[in-house]
């Protein structure tokens, strides 16, 4: 399976929903723990996205404005 951000909030969503139906606090602790870490994981991949399409925008602007000024 791919890792996607939307992979990476669905898992923080079952560690969350498992951390409350948890009787034991070790093991919701444990999820709560799993759900910050996998909210983390997508967070970063979004923010990787987001600056890899920016990149990638602004290359073809340069390589526009070089088209445009030969």
């Amino acid at each position: 399976m791919s890792n996607t951000s939307d992979f990476y909030l669905i898992q923080a969503d079952k560690c969350a929903s498992d951390a409350a139906e948890s009787t034991l606090s070790q093991v919701r602790d444990r999820n709560l723990r799993a759900e910050q870490a996998w909210r983390t994981m997508a967070e970063r991949l979004i923010q990787t996205e987001a600056t890899r399409a920016r990149q990638v925008a602004a290359a073809a602007a340069r390589i526009e404005a070089n088209a445009a000024a030969d």
